[in-house]
């Protein structure tokens, strides 16, 4: 399913935090039709990463690019483009409808202003049905359709989660981005989560994914790239990464070349947690959703 058409490329990226490195010069591609796995033990700057893709944290140093294009450092414009992304912990908007929180990832695809919605005219109308329409082809495609109404707050952990990809999917994005998909999840919804990541593939889309279950990461990726403290460690098939010392050495905290005391890990940690309360803090004037979704 592969092609060599690169769909993301990341140069060099580097974000610092103060005089703290939490990311370190990587390089990373994602090709069209292509799964790609991000590992690395707690702390190796998995996240930090994947938002300096999003947009979230503007890298120190380095680019991102989506089809040839430097990304803007602004969520919603990153979605605008074709990027869309799930988080770690989970994000919807539990008092809304299944179907209201897949309808808010349509926003970025949806033309329709103020006066026009104000005003409900013939355009606003068609929009709407359109964006109901494509809604619930995707509900239909992670089998929550029979769900759409219900609140999201009352769903399953497992269906939680389908509904958050579903909300990314519903921006139409040639790229998926999964942070720890199966977390929290019992075997049998992680090989359901297994098989709707093929299932979005199959579509067209590439998805780059962080997952702390091995096993479903080695089953699932075409290349896996291991990130130890902010740097790139290894990169290539599952049988190539799973065969290097340094990433078994790395998962069992036995200390190899070049590997960052527990002192500078800390410090990272504590400099990542501090930049994320800032942002909180700060006011804004935008009034999107984190995720620009």
């Amino acid at each position: 399913m592969t092609t060599n058409t690169t769909v993301l490329e990341a140069s060099d990226v580097t974000m610092r935090f103060g005089g703290l490195t939490a990311v370190r010069s990587v390089d990373l591609t994602v090709n069209s039709g292509e799964i790609v796995g991000l590992i690395g033990p707690n702390g190796a700057g998995k996240t930090t990463f994947f938002n300096c893709l999003t947009g979230l944290y503007v890298p120190t140093e380095g680019k991102v690019s989506y089809k040839g294009t430097v990304l803007p450092p602004k969520p919603h414009l990153v979605t605008s483009a074709g990027i869309a992304r799930t988080f770690q912990n989970i994000r919807l908007f539990a008092n809304m409808t299944v179907l209201e929180n897949v309808l808010v990832g349509r926003h970025t695809r949806t033309k329709e202003g103020l006066w026009s919605a104000l005003l409900r005219g013939p355009g606003f109308k068609k929009a709407e049905a359109t964006s109901n329409e494509k809604a619930m082809e995707l509900l239909e495609f992670i089998g929550l359709a029979h769900k759409a109404d219900h609140l999201a707050r009352n769903l399953p952990y497992g269906e939680q989660r389908k509904l958050e990809i579903a909300r990314a999917l519903a921006s139409e994005p040639g790229l998926l981005l999964l942070d720890e998909p199966t977390a929290g999840m019992n075997p049998q919804e992680t090989r359901a989560t297994e098989e709707l990541v093929f299932a979005i593939r199959d579509k067209g889309i590439a998805i780059l994914v962080i997952e702390h279950d091995m096993r479903f990461i080695f089953n699932l990726c075409d290349r896996v790239a291991v990130l130890v403290q902010g740097e790139k460690l290894v990169e290539g098939t599952s049988e190539v990464v799973q065969a290097d010392e340094r990433v078994v050495a790395a998962y069992l905290g036995t200390p190899f070349e070049g590997a960052p005391g527990d002192e500078e890990v800390a410090e990272v940690e504590a400099a990542e947690a501090a930049s994320a309360t800032t942002s909180k803090e700060a006011p804004s004037t935008n009034t999107r959703t984190e995720d620009g979704q």
